[in-house]
């Protein structure tokens, strides 16, 4: 929960736009006594329930980005398998947005943020439709390690840097991470991109270049400078 907020709020101010609210959207399995569901399926959805709230509420309150609003729904089939819909609002001149394309041969490419660690490797595709049970702790590498205090520093790092006029695009890294990001960029330009792996800073020894390229870890940007 924690890190969709983060990622969310990244897909906004990485348009320049400044986060103002988030709302959410949630679904959990049954959290009172049913018929057909056990005091320990009851007891786990109260669980994920209370650990989803605390996530949001904790980023958001780290950033200073109040949840406004949002719904929630309580239904049998989300037991194990909960739903969190993250939305975020910002506020931009129009004449002011940026994006994600890539332009400018020789412009370098610049990295910024939190270090490349394992967390999040193949994340969104295994978590995307998987179940929380007894077998999650083993998918322990593939969720994300959130860090809302340098997302905080990352947010007004990046909006005093595009307003020097010297961005040319910018992306944040989700799914798929430097690897997504990079080519989304150059297709979108029309243009190639170099990446020296060497320079990708890392917060774990040893890693290869398949686990830096596919790194799903949180707070992290790719920019395009003059």
């Amino acid at each position: 929960a924690a890190t969709g907020v983060g990622g969310i709020l990244r897909d906004v101010f990485t348009m320049g736009a400044r986060p103002i609210a988030v709302l959410d959207s949630l679904r959990f399995g049954s959290i009172t006594p049913q018929i057909g569901l056990s005091e320990e399926t009851v007891a786990r959805n109260r669980r994920i329930l209370d650990g989803v709230v605390r996530g949001i509420a904790h980023y958001g309150n780290c950033l200073g980005v109040p949840t406004a609003g949002g719904e929630i729904a309580f239904e049998p089939g989300y037991s194990g398998n909960p739903l969190v819909n993250v939305l975020a609002l910002g506020v931009a001149p129009k004449d002011k947005l940026f994006f994600a394309k890539a332009r400018g041969a020789g412009n370098p490419v610049i990295y910024a943020g939190a270090k490349t660690g394992r967390d999040g490797i193949h994340g969104a595709s295994l978590l995307a439709s998987a179940e929380f049970t007894e077998e999650s702790q083993q998918k322990r590498p593939n969720v994300q390690v959130g860090d809302p205090f340098l997302e905080k520093l990352l947010l007004e790092a990046c909006l005093e840097a595009m307003a020097t006029g010297a961005i040319v695009a910018i992306q944040d890294m989700g799914a798929a991470g430097l690897t997504s990001t990079s080519c989304e960029m150059a297709s979108r330009g029309g243009v190639g991109i170099d990446l020296d792996l060497v320079d990708v800073p890392q917060r774990e020894t040893g890693m290869t270049a398949y686990e830096m390229l596919l790194s799903e870890s949180q707070e992290r940007m790719l920019l395009v400078a003059e």
